[in-house]
């Protein structure tokens, strides 16, 4: 038995403590889970995921006030929104994330919806194609298709320029990993053994206290090395043992 492997049992046990519905709560994942309506769900997802970062209260009420304003129908909302109506999100600022960059991204949803009836079937489609990382390159060039400022494209990472992505892969894990615990979704008729673990540098410092990750810099690379590690711990469902990695992350921090 090697180091990893001989990891297995711990690591299970931290995913059987976190991955719970008790995680819900105070998590991003609360978002899309008030939402019923599969495109409803990937586009909470989507957007929630897309500035998740900073503070996790402050992440939840920017969160809500976007789907405040979208009366809680996304979808219906993607789709037939006015200009007018619009120009309510043009007030909203995350961080970097700012009411141009909000309004810009609603338009390229709707345009996605047009062409290919769902975020979820453009990416089942992409990956019958490509392996995940090029099917996130090309999602990607879907959302930047029409005239876009380069401080808007940054809120995508390129897993091809060696981003991370760790916002993205964390909404991956939502929509494509079947959970029987009621946390992530599985919507999406993508095998979860294609996923990829999101790392941060929380994530990242216990992976590499564990012996999971060797390479110093928090980057796609770094992404490769970690789920090929987890990979061998469980081959099918690689990514549950990112509830593992926050869990001890959470419980080491201070």
């Amino acid at each position: 038995m090697n180091h990893i492997t001989g990891l297995k049992p711990f690591l299970e046990q931290k995913v059987r403590e976190f991955n719970t519905s008790a995680f819900i709560e105070n998590d991003p994942v609360s978002i899309p889970h008030l939402f019923v309506k599969p495109e409803d769900i990937e586009i909470s997802g989507f957007l929630t995921a897309t500035i998740s970062w900073g503070q996790r209260p402050v992440i939840l009420k920017n969160a809500a006030t976007l789907f405040k304003w979208m009366d809680y129908s996304p979808h219906d909302f993607i789709l037939h929104a006015r200009k007018s109506e619009l120009e309510v999100f043009r007030k909203f600022v995350h961080r970097t994330f700012n009411g141009d960059d909000a309004i810009y991204f609603l338009k390229a949803l709707r345009t996605i919806y047009e062409r290919h009836g769902s975020m979820g079937k453009l990416f089942e489609k992409l990956t019958e194609q490509y392996s995940l990382p090029q099917a996130v390159h090309h999602f990607r060039n879907e959302m930047f298709k029409s005239k876009v400022e380069p401080r808007t494209m940054k809120h995508i990472g390129d897993p091809l320029k060696n981003s991370a992505c760790k916002r993205l892969m964390m909404f991956l894990r939502w929509m494509i990993r079947e959970d029987d615990n009621g946390v992530d979704f599985g919507i999406w008729n993508i095998s979860p053994s294609l996923l990829y673990c999101p790392l941060d540098v929380h994530s990242g410092r216990v992976a590499r206290h564990l012996g999971l990750l060797q390479r110093r810099q928090d980057d796609w690379k770094a992404v490769e090395e970690l789920t090929a590690n987890l990979r061998l711990l469980d081959a099918s469902d690689p990514v549950k043992y990112d509830f593992a990695l926050f869990g001890i992350g959470v419980n080491s921090r201070g």
